[in-house]
C-alpha cells in the first residue's frame, strides 16, 4: 500500500504526468485521459451513494468503487510493464460479476414497453448520471485500445457497467414507488 506524505509534487506543472512504470506522458494524452474518466465515474458514483439508495444497489456501488480503482490502475500501468510490476486490474470475474448483478436485479422489475429517460427519484437521477460517465469512459477506452494495448477486460467490464447502472436506477425508482421517466415520440 503507497503512502502518501504529501500531495503536491510540483511535477505535473509542465503539463505532463507519471505512469505508474514511470514513463511521463502529457496529461491530455488517451491513457491519462481514460483513467481520468474512470475516476470521475468513481465520483459520480461516490454523489450517488450519498442518496439513500435501496439497500443492494447501495453495496454493490460500493463494491464497484473499489474495481473502478483496480481498473484505474489497470490501465496507469503499461500492459509491457505490468510483467515486472503487476498491479490489480479487471479481470473475467469482474465482468461476471456485475452480469449476476443486473440478473438479480432485473428479477424484480418488469420489462421495458418504452424507452426510459433520466430522472425520476434523486437517486435514480444519479445512477442515469453515472451511467452516461461510464459510457463515455467506455468510449475514451475503445479510443485507447484502438492505439494501444489495454486490460482484456476493460472495456467489456465498462459496457456492462453502464448496463448495471441502468437497471440499478429502475430498482431506485421502484424502491422510492416513483415511475420511471419514459420518452414520449409524439412530443
Amino acid at each position: 500500500m503507497p503512502r502518501i506524505t504529501k500531495v503536491y509534487t510540483r511535477t505535473g506543472d509542465d503539463g505532463t504526468t507519471a505512469l505508474g512504470g514511470g514513463q511521463r506522458l502529457p496529461k491530455d494524452a488517451l491513457r491519462v485521459e481514460a483513467y481520468g474518466t474512470v475516476d470521475e465515474l468513481s465520483s459520480v458514483i461516490g454523489v450517488a451513494l450519498c442518496c439513500t439508495l435501496e439497500s443492494r444497489v447501495g453495496a454493490m456501488l460500493r463494491r464497484i468503487q473499489n474495481e473502478l480503482f483496480h481498473l484505474g490502475s489497470d490501465l496507469c500501468v503499461l500492459e509491457d510493464d505490468k510483467r515486472r510490476m503487476p498491479v490489480p486490474d479487471i479481470e473475467e470475474r469482474h465482468v461476471t460479476a456485475l452480469e449476476g448483478d443486473i440478473d438479480a436485479l432485473q428479477e424484480d422489475l418488469a420489462p421495458l414497453a418504452n424507452f426510459i429517460l433520466p430522472g425520476g427519484a434523486p437517486g435514480a437521477a444519479q445512477l442515469h448520471m453515472a451511467r452516461t460517465v461510464a459510457r463515455r469512459c467506455e468510449r475514451r477506452l475503445v479510443t485507447l485500445a484502438a492505439a494501444e494495448a489495454v486490460g482484456a477486460h476493460a472495456v467489456r467490464y465498462v459496457n456492462r457497467l453502464s448496463d448495471l447502472l441502468f437497471v440499478m436506477a429502475r430498482v431506485e425508482n421502484a424502491d422510492k414507488a416513483v415511475t420511471d421517466v419514459t420518452w414520449d415520440s409524439r412530443a
